[in-house]
């Protein structure tokens, strides 16, 4: 026991050595590389945000993507893993390559203006609930602001942007792993919007989702309704075996579901019903186990209810496995840029959402601050997971909401499209460009960070998707 803390302290210290002897500011090249190309993409992030493209169908907002880096020297590949808004783009003079991902899919529903009240937005049937048009602008500003670093001081280096649809609930980072497109890459970085700026050692929920769709008989409900056989009642069947497994399945676990087809016309027994789970544990092993208990109950659901039901696995994630080493550099990144601060309209904007919270657990005026550094736990889900499985990786959060805002909600949507905003998307791509910096600078970062992850993983990991081998479900929003 005291030759592994002994080997873990002077890791550690290897780690606090390194951190020490980096220069904490960017430098005047990477800088004004960042503030050339400020208002570029803080146009890019608002015409993503009204576009609002939900998972796999964000064909606008992947194109205006690719042809912001392909104008910055960036060489692109189209349409990888099979998935048509899926893309890499790339500049390359040698050396270490380093990966930096990019999110740009809306969530149906939540079509609020920029609005400080809830206000429903015309003309659209998404909103940018989750921040993602920020994710993918920051992300691709901090890619090309590091490319001209990287020229300009003569530094050997891969920067690779990785375009990725649908994080929410379609798992496009899956496929991309799948295909192999990190097998060759030293570290990723990455970030999401919130509201508050962190760079902790953070895990995140495995998950497997399904759609569940029960076939029965049609009849008339009130003049022949022994001739039919209710697919709803299915349904109702199979959820309400489910919410009894609640009890009987680790606290740490979540279930959702959701009633997608119920049937169109009450006086008529619906013969095709639907619903659509998701299952997740901080634990890939025991969401397959929950997943096939769900399974069991839709059988014994369809057996009862003497309908039919098949089911389509929708997508799959890994749980995020940290790594502390560049987790260290990224907090070590973002102490150094500091919080944000609003100007006196922002704030006005910020009280007047900040009242519509419920529970919101910050408040204004925490935006200014960083969290000290932790390790720690969310449970969500994300397909940086899988990435995380494969390739070393360092994300962080900024504060791109309001202080207390929830991820999904109306409030997320209307910041999102405001100056507060884009104020949160700044400070992610300086961090971003920083933590790039520091690893081609100070390789050995890369070397620990890597033996960091074998460890992590273990010696006889082998990768398989959640998801299976099928291909990417492009509709899977229709």
């Amino acid at each position: 026991m005291y030759r592994i803390k002994s080997k873990a302290l002077i890791k550690s210290s290897i780690i606090i050595a390194l951190v020490a002897s980096i220069n904490l500011h960017a430098g005047p090249g990477l800088d004004e590389a960042l503030n050339k190309h400020q208002k570029t993409f803080e146009d890019v992030a608002l015409k993503i945000w009204n576009w609002a493209e939900v998972g796999y169908q964000e064909y606008k907002s992947s194109t205006l993507l690719k042809e912001e880096l392909l104008a910055n020297g960036f060489s692109i590949q189209s349409g990888v893993a099979e998935i048509p808004t899926a893309f890499i783009a790339e500049y390359s003079n040698g050396g270490p390559v380093i990966g930096i991902l990019g999110e740009y899919d809306a969530l149906p529903g939540l079509m609020q203006t920029a609005s400080p009240f809830k206000e429903e937005r015309d003309g659209v049937n998404a909103g940018h609930a989750c921040g993602h048009h920020l994710f993918g602008a920051a992300s691709a500003w901090a890619a090309i602001a590091v490319k001209e670093w990287l020229i300009e001081t003569n530094t050997k280096g891969t920067i690779r942007f990785y375009g990725t649809p649908a994080e929410e609930g379609g798992s496009g980072k899956v496929y991309m792993v799948r295909a192999g497109l990190f097998d060759d890459v030293d570290a990723v970085l990455h970030w999401h919007p919130s509201s508050s700026n962190a760079a902790n050692a953070e895990s995140s929920n495995s998950n497997k989702s399904a759609k569940f769709r029960f076939n029965g008989i049609s009849a008339h409900a009130a003049g022949s309704p022994h001739k039919g056989r209710s697919a709803l009642d299915g349904v109702e069947a199979m959820n309400l075996m489910v919410n009894m497994m609640r009890e009987h399945i680790p606290q740490e676990s979540r279930i959702h579901y959701v009633i997608t087809k119920g049937g169109l016309a009450p006086n008529v027994i619906p013969d095709l019903a639907e619903v659509y789970y998701y299952v997740r544990h901080p634990k890939r092993e025991k969401v397959e186990e929950i997943f096939d208990w769900v399974v069991e109950a839709a059988k014994g659901a369809a057996i009862g209810t003497q309908t039919e039901v098949s089911y389509e696995v929708m997508h799959g994630n890994y749980s995020k496995l940290p790594n502390q080493t560049l987790q260290k550099i990224m907090h070590k990144n973002l102490l150094s840029r500091g919080g944000i601060k609003y100007s006196l309209e922002e704030n006005e904007y910020a009280e007047k959402i900040h009242k519509t919270l419920i529970s919101p657990g910050g408040k204004i005026g925490d935006q200014e601050n960083i969290r000290p550094y932790s390790t720690s736990h969310t449970y969500g889900s994300t397909d940086v997971g899988d990435v995380s499985w494969v390739v070393p990786q360092a994300g962080l959060r900024t504060a791109t909401w309001v202080p207390g805002t929830a991820a999904h909600s109306w409030q997320a949507v209307s910041t999102g499209g405001h100056s507060i905003g884009l104020k949160g998307t700044k400070l992610a791509a300086q961090v971003l460009a920083d933590t790039a910096k520091d690893l081609y600078m100070k390789p050995e970062i890369i070397a620990l960070a890597k033996n960091e992850h074998k460890n992590r993983v273990g010696k006889n990991f082998q990768y398989y998707p959640l998801l299976g081998d099928r291909s990417p479900p492009l509709n899977y929003r229709n």
